[in-house]
């Protein structure tokens, strides 16, 4: 017989273990980690990039007091990182700012991904839309990611109002799952985030002009099937360009994702055996 974790033993045993590991990530960023934490009322001068992430979607599968206490939960997480500078040498994390969701701070109950890729709801939910806009940003800068996690591979819902390409959004999940980049540069950037009447609103700032320019693309997407199961495929690639002329180009993310919903009217190439 396989011997359990003490985590496994019991729900008591599963919310020691989880408090233990947001204590032990807490003192860590304390002693090792420049996280950044200071802001400024003056925003810095230059944009580096700029994004807009529409909040009501109307999927079929999403009813309409859920999409309504996701954006309840933006507007209360929204403000504690608008305005917050990533120095150099700093490292920025959503949850350090963040903080935890709870019913007492305000947060309702909105649509999460567990671990398995299954949709569920929880207090906080759809707090994944902030990241996933900060990290869209983040991908065109030469700041460096050095945490993001992704859902599982399951293409979860048709496209409908997508602004960015499938595949390039983050997973977090309070604190253990983090998305973090670090300020490797010599300039200081600044995030300014609010939310509108429609959309969730974003800008990167920088202290200097920026000298390079991003792109993002999806390359070579398709759905393939496989053993009777449809994956949405593709590769997604950054770009960096100087006054026009590519200078670097890196692969971001492999996609191969089941999808979830009816594939009747999508483009499906069928592998050979």
């Amino acid at each position: 017989m396989t011997r359990k974790l003490f985590c496994e033993i019991s729900p008591l045993t599963y919310k020691i273990s989880y408090e233990s590991h947001i204590l032990k990530r807490k003192i860590t960023d304390i002693l090792r980690t420049h996280i950044s934490k200071d802001k400024a009322d003056n925003i810095l001068p230059f944009i580096v990039f700029e994004h807009q992430s529409l909040m009501r979607r109307r999927l079929r599968k999403v009813p309409v007091p859920v999409e309504e206490a996701k954006v309840n939960n933006l507007k209360i997480a929204a403000p504690k990182v608008d305005r917050v500078l990533i120095k150099p040498g700093e490292t920025f994390s959503f949850w350090n700012l963040v903080g935890r969701c709870t019913a007492q701070n305000g947060y309702q109950s909105g649509l999460m991904v567990a671990n398995d890729g299954q949709l569920k709801k929880g207090t906080g939910g759809g707090l994944c839309q902030f990241s996933n806009l900060i990290h869209w940003m983040i991908l065109h800068s030469p700041l460096d990611v050095v945490e993001k996690y992704h859902h599982e591979q399951v293409d979860m819902f048709p496209d409908s109002d997508r602004q960015v390409p499938f595949g390039s959004g983050t997973s977090i999940v309070y604190n253990y799952l983090d998305y973090r980049f670090k300020n490797n540069t010599d300039t200081t950037y600044q995030l300014i985030t609010y939310v509108g009447e429609k959309y969730l609103h974003g800008e990167l700032r920088a202290s200097k002009e920026p000298k390079n320019t991003y792109d993002v693309q999806m390359v070579d997407e398709k759905f393939v099937e496989e053993d009777g199961h449809v994956y949405r495929c593709g590769n997604i690639f950054q770009r960096v360009f100087n006054n026009g002329k590519l200078i670097s180009e890196k692969l971001i993310k492999t996609n191969h994702a089941r999808v979830a919903y009816d594939t009747s009217n999508l483009p499906v190439i069928k592998e050979n055996n």
